[in-house]
């Protein structure tokens, strides 16, 4: 598509007082005003045709197969004119959903052998089906009379699943003292309570761990070993509500919590337990099996970005009670949820209250740095003081509900969304080596 540029309709424009001049003074030198438009529309007819031809015009677009919520993902494109001049300066736009962040108008110089390489950058602001529609490029002719525009339609689906780059980072750091030696065997021996063997007391071991009557007997001092107990139930009970579904630092709760889940996730099946996804907001949704082994984790990976985004509040009564009557062993129970105040939060202590009868219950959710910067920002003016007031009640009617959970024998996450995986790995091992399972 070719159209005038505003220099073009300026020059035009500076024909006016020429024709207005002849009307009224010499009708008879019209032809003058005349020939000023046809020497710019010859003008412009010559800077179209001299210019860089659409046709002649190029894009190469490297899709990635994947995008992952939460992270940054180049899109490489190749603009390149097969013949004819090149322009100066062009200016390309990429056209997405809503799904991705947009991308504002960029413009490009310099050319390699007629080409000229460039990544987008796409952003995921949730899950879900991000598309790629179309690419916007437009160039100036010569004299910057005429503009062509070029439209290169794109039609990609690239699915948006959670944030498994940033998990397989953290596992790598979090397994990287086996690589200090060298690949070994480790032997997992000391935070159970199953018997593994017997072995000579040295300095540095646990006398609670001497065994005295096979010391007697073999007249040397012997300590038992245990061996650390597998194959726990560990269930992600993932809350996909309206609370939930709310940007944290400009990405879904939901999404940081799966995030920490997988992560957990990863590290709980390398350890050889048992994982089980479960979704609700309004009603239960996903209800996964239990998974097992390491290369379950493509699974899991799957049964997460299944789950949806919600704008119903969360139903604790038939959610809970649904998922305890298909648990039948005791099982590790991790809750990724929210709540505002003491009313909201009355009827998910109810039945987290009947879990804990029979599950060891982990409640995990993230600080609000929102509340706490305004209930600690210096107040200015009346306006600042009753924020500030309303904001502290909110927190201490938060603190209320976590006393309230602590007493009933749940285990309390409340941390910022950076520390979020890690704490919640750390509280995972503690709970394996105490055997609260």
């Amino acid at each position: 598509m070719i159209s005038p540029t505003a220099r073009a309709i300026w020059l035009m424009l500076l024909g006016l007082p020429l024709v207005v001049a002849a009307v009224l003074l010499r009708p008879e030198l019209w032809v003058i005003s005349a020939g000023w438009i046809a020497l710019v529309g010859g003008l412009m007819l010559l800077d179209a045709m001299i210019g860089p031809a659409i046709r002649a015009f190029r894009v190469d677009v490297d899709a990635p197969a994947i995008l992952y919520a939460g992270g940054h993902d180049p899109l490489p494109v190749v603009f390149s004119f097969a013949r004819g001049a090149l322009p100066r300066r062009m200016e390309v736009q990429l056209e997405t959903n809503e799904l991705l962040e947009d991308i504002p108008v960029q413009g490009l110089r310099g050319w390699d052998a007629r080409q000229r390489p460039y990544d987008f950058t796409l952003t995921p602001l949730r899950r879900g089906t991000a598309r790629l529609v179309r690419i916007w490029s437009r160039w100036e002719g010569p004299f910057g009379l005429v503009r062509k525009r070029h439209i290169r339609e794109l039609n990609i689906d690239v699915p948006v699943t959670p944030n498994i780059r940033w998990v397989k980072d953290e596992a790598v750091r979090i397994y990287s003292r086996d690589a200090e030696f060298g690949i070994k065997t480790q032997i997992e021996r000391g935070d159970g309570h199953e018997f593994d063997a017997l072995r000579e007391f040295m300095a540095g071991m646990d006398r609670r761990a001497i065994d005295w009557k096979h010391s007697a007997r073999h007249r040397a001092l012997l300590a038992k070993e245990y061996r650390t107990e597998r194959n726990h139930n560990i269930v992600f009970a993932f809350d996909t509500g309206r609370l939930m579904s709310e940007p944290l630092g400009g990405v879904p709760k939901i999404d940081r919590a799966i995030n920490a889940g997988l992560l957990l996730t990863y590290v709980s099946l390398r350890n050889g337990d048992r994982t089980m996804y479960f979704g609700f907001d309004a009603r239960p949704g996903l209800s996964s099996g239990f998974l097992t082994g390491p290369r379950s984790f493509p699974k899991a990976q799957s049964l997460a970005a299944g789950l949806d985004y919600s704008t119903e509040e969360a139903n604790f009564t038939l959610a809970l009670t649904t998922l305890a009557s298909e648990l039948e062993r005791r099982s590790l129970i991790i809750i990724f949820s929210d709540f505002v105040d003491t009313i909201s939060a009355e009827l998910m202590l109810e039945n987290v209250r009947r879990l804990t009868e029979r599950h060891l219950v982990l409640f995990a959710t993230f600080e609000d740095e929102a509340l706490s910067s305004i209930a600690d920002a210096r107040p200015d003016t009346p306006e600042d003081v009753t924020r500030s007031v309303i904001a502290g009640s909110l927190l201490a009617e938060r603190e209320l509900v976590f006393r309230r959970l602590q007493r009933m024998g749940v285990q309390i996450i409340e941390t910022t969304p950076e520390e979020f995986g890690g704490v919640l790995i750390s509280r995972y091992l503690q709970i394996k080596k105490r055997d609260m399972l």
